[in-house]
């Protein structure tokens, strides 16, 4: 059963907490970042995007950044802007977007829960994204960054929840630039956190990781690494633990991710056209956006018109978790065989937008020149996902998207 253990969370006084709380590392780039905190001396990014602090041009993953990120964050601590608590809490985040708000449990995950794969995931992770953050935890000695999990609805946690939110007062609650509100209450009451620490035990076998699968692997492997390298090891350290946010699966929804082309592989727009025919119905839409309606209804730009696309029966199998997905029809039908584009996480040729960005993004992006076609996704489901996690199968690469994002800063897990 599922390890969720309450810690003493490292957090901003109130005052700051909405400078200082900030978007998770990798959805900007250097000089993202740095306009993201310009003006906002206290922004989380100046330890998690230090480069920032840098000359223009520095590796992002070169020593002096990870040092640079070190130092920033032992002078935060000094200057008061992150503050330890006296006990150890659990914690509710809870985020609004669109009107619809959800509410996570934020407490320590289990390395061994990881490691033994009752923390299952749904995506393969990159080497190399798995040790730059590793680097950055055993830098900071810190989980600085949530990760994003999901269980299956548990009553009993539900009605914990909505009774501490409609009692007590928030920690933090504020709207940050993008528009969506973010909302903490500490949970300091010791029966309750005996009894969260319980039901978790009792009542959720399994937890699935739902965004953050490279800060979740590399905050496991570090906690492995010093699991081994203590001769003295007792399993109760903090390193045993990684900081993670808890949110019940019902309240989650996947957003689309969606696929824009440089090219047409060599074909004219006609060829192009009478090759998908194989595989879809084909009606063209006109210059009016056009998004898809349902699972295996695409959306196509190309040359100025939308189109609709619904793949034909007999090009997925409803009884292949992987297979009825979207994005492995996409790839089966399309992507592969047709633009030859064999390997998503490598080409050149192909670039994903989340579906936060709209389908205008699309348009304006084929309409530059600096794409030739753009496809529209329906989004996967919460079902399917932790179906295919279930399975043991691995989804195909960038087929989630999860809104809103996480923000760090909130509170931070001391790995000592």
């Amino acid at each position: 059963m599922a390890i969720v253990k309450p810690f003493r969370g490292l957090r901003p006084p109130y005052e700051i907490a909405k400078d200082l709380a900030c978007l998770p590392y990798d959805v900007m780039n250097a000089e993202e970042a740095a306009g993201m905190a310009k003006g906002r001396e206290t922004s989380l990014l100046h330890i998690t995007r230090a480069e920032i602090d840098l000359p223009p041009g520095t590796d992002v993953h070169s020593e002096e950044v990870y040092k640079k990120s070190a130092d920033n964050f032992e002078l935060w601590q000094k200057k008061g802007w992150l503050k330890k608590d006296e006990q150890p809490f659990y914690y509710i985040y809870a985020q609004t977007m669109a009107g619809k708000t959800q509410y996570g449990i934020v407490g320590c995950a289990s390395v061994d829960d990881y490691m033994t794969g009752k923390i299952k995931k749904h995506e393969l992770t990159r080497p190399d994204k798995e040790q730059d953050r590793m680097v950055h935890i055993r830098t900071n000695n810190a989980n600085i960054e949530p990760v994003f999990l999901t269980y299956p609805p548990v009553k009993e946690l539900d009605e914990i929840v909505k009774k501490i939110v409609r009692k007590e007062k928030p920690e933090y609650d504020f709207t940050a630039e993008d528009g969506f509100g973010h909302h903490f209450w500490v949970i300091r009451n010791p029966e309750t956190i005996s009894q969260i620490e319980r039901i978790f035990k009792e009542k959720v076998p399994f937890t699935y990781v739902a965004d953050g699968h490279h800060r979740t692997a590399a905050a496991a492997l570090v906690g492995k690494e010093k699991q081994e390298k203590n001769p003295h090891h007792k399993g109760d350290e903090e390193y045993n633990y990684f900081l993670a946010v808890h949110f019940p699966s019902d309240q989650l929804r996947i957003i689309d991710y969606n696929r824009t082309i440089k090219d047409l592989n060599g074909l004219s727009s006609k060829e192009f056209l009478a090759k998908l025919e194989k595989g879809f119905r084909i009606r063209g839409k006109g210059s009016k956006i056009y998004k898809p309606k349902r699972l295996h209804n695409f959306s196509m730009y190309l040359d100025g018109i939308w189109y609709s696309l619904s793949a034909r029966k007999g090009t997925y199998s409803d009884n292949d978790p992987i297979g009825v997905l979207d994005v492995t029809i996409l790839t089966n039908q399309v992507l592969a065989p047709l633009l030859d584009i064999q390997d998503l996480r490598r080409s050149k040729r192909i670039d994903f937008v989340g579906g936060i960005r709209g389908l205008e993004e699309l348009k304006k992006r084929v309409d530059s020149g600096e794409m030739k076609v753009a496809f529209a996704l329906y989004p996967v489901s919460m079902k399917q996902l932790i179906s295919i996690a279930d399975s043991g199968n691995i989804m195909p690469p960038k087929s989630t998207w999860f809104e809103p994002k996480l923000r760090s800063g909130l509170v931070i897990h001391l790995l000592d």
